[in-house]
C-alpha cells in the first residue's frame, strides 16, 4: 500500500508547478500524507484522500470554510493550487482503484502536541496554556461559523443524532464490533438508545450546534515558534460545539493532567464563547458519544492491521466513558 502511494503522489505533484527534490511519507493509512521537499529548501504537504470520504463538492467545501477562517484571522494551513489552478486534483493510482483527490498544502513547521498512545507532554502549567489555547482557538472558530454565510453548494457530513447514533453512523455501526464481548455489545446498544433521545432533547440550536473541526486531537493541534495552529479539517462537518471540546479531552481522561486539561480547555473556550454550565455538565454524555466513533471506525476496518492493532485500546477506553455517563 505504501509504495503504491508513494507513486500516487510522485505521479500527482507532476500536475502543480513546483521543483520537487522529494517525497517522503509521514502517514500512510486511507488518508496518505507526505512531506514534498522542493529544491530551493522549502515544503510543502501533500494529502491523498480515501477514496468515497468525501465528495467533490465537500472537499470544496472545505477549503471554502478554510479560506474564511483564515481571513478572519484564524491561522489554517493554505492550500497551494495546482497548476491548473485548482484546489485538488484527481489521480489514478495503479492498484488503488478508482481516481483519489489529491491537495497540496503549505508546511506547518512545529511538533504534535501529543498522541492518542503516549498523550500529551510537559508539567501541568504546560498543559494548562496549551489546552487554554485549544480551548480560545475551538470558540473562535465556533463563533465563526455561526457568522458565516455558506456559499451556495456548501457541503458537509453532519455529526448529528444520525451521524453518531443512528442505523448507519458516519464512522460504522460500532454496537456491531466483533471484538465487543456480548456485555460490552449490550452496553453500547443500551447506549446507543440513550443517546438518541438525550442527542433529539439537547437540540440543535446555533448557540451549541455548527461547523466544527471534529478532529482536535493532539496530533492536530501544531506547536511552534509562531504559537499553535489547527491542522487536518477532513473530518470537519455541522456538529455540537460540546462534540468538539470532547473530543479535545477524549484520548487524555485517564491521564492524571486530564482535569488540568479539562479546566484550561474549558477556561479557554469562554473567555471568547459563552459556554452554559448547563451544557457543559453534558461532558460525559459528549464523551460518550466521541467514544462510539472510535468502535465505528475500527468495525469498518476490521482485517486492517492499524485496526486491529487500535480495537483493545480503543474498547479500553470507550467503555469507562459509556458507563461513566450511564451510571451519572
Amino acid at each position: 500500500m505504501q509504495q503504491a502511494m508513494l507513486r500516487l503522489a510522485h505521479d500527482a505533484i507532476a500536475r502543480w508547478p513546483l521543483q520537487v527534490l522529494d517525497i517522503v511519507p509521514i502517514k500512510v493509512r486511507e488518508n496518505a500524507v507526505f512531506a514534498v521537499h522542493l529544491r530551493d529548501g522549502g515544503k510543502l504537504a501533500l494529502r491523498v484522500h480515501r477514496h468515497g470520504y468525501h465528495s467533490d463538492a465537500a472537499l470544496r467545501s472545505e477549503f471554502d470554510w478554510c479560506r474564511s477562517l483564515a481571513a478572519h484571522g484564524i491561522d489554517v494551513p493554505a492550500v497551494v493550487p495546482s497548476s491548473a489552478g485548482r484546489d485538488f486534483e484527481l489521480v489514478v493510482g495503479q492498484g488503488l482503484g478508482p481516481a483519489r483527490q489529491v491537495d497540496v498544502f503549505e508546511w506547518i513547521d512545529g511538533r504534535q502536541l501529543g498522541s492518542a498512545e503516549a498523550g500529551v507532554a510537559g508539567d501541568d502549567a504546560t498543559i494548562a496554556a496549551n489546552y487554554r489555547t485549544i480551548g480560545e482557538l475551538a470558540a473562535r472558530m465556533h463563533n465563526h461559523s455561526q457568522r458565516w454565510q455558506v456559499p451556495t453548494g456548501f457541503t458537509r457530513h453532519a455529526w448529528d443524532a444520525a451521524g453518531l447514533v443512528g442505523e448507519s453512523p458516519l464512522w460504522g455501526r460500532f454496537w456491531d464490533l466483533d471484538a465487543l464481548s456480548p456485555a460490552q455489545r449490550a452496553l453500547f446498544i443500551r447506549l446507543r438508545d440513550e443517546l438518541r433521545g438525550a442527542l433529539a432533547r439537547f437540540g440543535n440550536a446555533e448557540d451549541r450546534f455548527g461547523l466544527i473541526h471534529a478532529d482536535l486531537v493532539p496530533e492536530n493541534v501544531m506547536v511552534g515558534m509562531s504559537g499553535m495552529r489547527i491542522i487536518d479539517f477532513d473530518d470537519a462537518g455541522l456538529g455540537w460545539h460540546m462534540f468538539e471540546i470532547a473530543t479535545s479531552l477524549y484520548f487524555i481522561r485517564r491521564e492524571p493532567y486530564y482535569e488540568v486539561a479539562r479546566d484550561a480547555v474549558i477556561a479557554g473556550y469562554r473567555r471568547h464563547r459563552a459556554l452554559s454550565d448547563e451544557h457543559l455538565s453534558l461532558l460525559p454524555m459528549f464523551l460518550a458519544a466521541r467514544a462510539t466513533t472510535y468502535l465505528g471506525w475500527v468495525h469498518t476496518r476490521r482485517g486492517e492491521a492499524t485496526a486491529e492493532e487500535l480495537t483493545p485500546a480503543l474498547i479500553e477506553l470507550a467503555v469507562p466513558a459509556a458507563e461513566d455517563y450511564l451510571n451519572a
